[in-house]
């Protein structure tokens, strides 16, 4: 079981607790402070990023430096992330992020090709049949600079979610509830408060948070009925990649110079609720018939064993680091 994995470390509540918030603090403002540095660098005042405006950042630094910039966050979010966890919990990361006895980066790649294709395909059939909506960016230097960028560290970025959300803390809440369903929940709705703050709740309204919120059910289904981040790590990097290398917008997190800019005035419409209520329910289906997932009631809000029942199961105690 995914979540009894946190067993095969240190897993007193404290280390969650104070892990959750350590972690956040290097991810949020260890992490940033490259950012500031930059933009103090360019510009005389730090009000501009109070403002969150990204486009006034993106002028200052331009664009491809701002992208780095941010990604660079999650990246010394998840450097932080996996120390915490090696040190602290004396964890693997393989345990913090499969059942499996290595991490199957086959999944990775089965999930990150089906969804990078789909929403392609997406992207393309929208600038198809409203092609006034978008203006053709392409600039030859600066797109390679962003393929460049975003293919090394969107990955990373993304993993940095992944293994926070749906790992650590999946994992923690887990243990201490002693059930699927409570951490299915938490972390889902936390997943998608997490991105009220972004510039597309500003512009569309809050209704784009049953965007997140609906992501965040999925990947948490994910992990949970194939027992391992795998997928959601595939998934999730193939839907920041495309965005970013594809389509740019002037109120989006992702300043970018990808290929095409919507140029639309937004609104929230059937683009919302489709990938939530039908595209996400036909790749679970999917997912289901290739990995053969079953008893699904049991993997979304069955019971998590206790420590001792677990290890006695499954002849671990060997495996598992003492306190001193």
């Amino acid at each position: 079981m995914y979540i009894a994995q946190a067993y095969k470390g240190l897993s007193d509540s404290w280390r969650y607790v104070v892990g959750l918030i350590a972690i956040f603090f290097v991810w949020q403002f260890i992490g940033g402070i490259p950012l500031i540095i930059a933009l103090l660098a360019k510009s005389d005042s730090l009000a501009v990023l109070g403002s969150g405006d990204m486009g006034v950042m993106a002028d200052i630094l331009g664009a491809n430096n701002l992208l780095f910039f941010m990604l660079l966050t999650f990246v010394i979010g998840l450097i932080g992330l996996f120390a915490y966890v090696s040190i602290v919990h004396k964890q693997k990361i393989t345990q913090l992020t499969t059942s499996r006895k290595k991490i199957d980066f086959k999944r990775v790649f089965f999930a990150f090709g089906i969804w990078a294709l789909i929403s392609t395909a997406f992207i393309f059939i929208d600038i198809t049949l409203s092609p006034e909506d978008y203006e053709f960016n392409f600039n030859l230097g600066p797109f390679l600079v962003l393929a460049v960028i975003a293919v090394l560290m969107i990955p990373l970025q993304t993993s940095m979610e992944e293994y926070y959300m749906r790992g650590y803390m999946m994992q923690g809440l887990g243990i201490l509830a002693q059930n699927r369903w409570v951490p299915l929940m938490v972390t889902s709705f936390l997943f998608g408060i997490m991105h009220i703050f972004n510039p597309e709740v500003a512009k569309l309204g809050y209704g784009i948070l049953i965007f997140y919120i609906g992501t965040g059910f999925f990947l948490g289904i994910l992990t949970l009925m194939d027992e391992g981040l795998e997928l959601a790590l595939g998934f999730h990097a193939a839907n920041n990649l495309t965005a970013a290398l594809l389509v740019t917008a002037d109120w989006t997190a992702f300043q970018t110079n990808s290929l095409y800019r919507d140029i639309s005035d937004p609104v929230l419409g059937w683009d919302v609720l489709v990938p939530v209520f039908v595209i996400y329910p036909i790749l679970l289906y999917v997912f289901s018939k290739k990995y053969k997932w079953s008893n699904w009631k049991d993997r979304l809000t069955g019971d998590v064993p206790s420590k001792e029942t677990f290890l006695a199961l499954n002849n671990d105690n060997a495996d598992v680091p003492n306190p001193s």
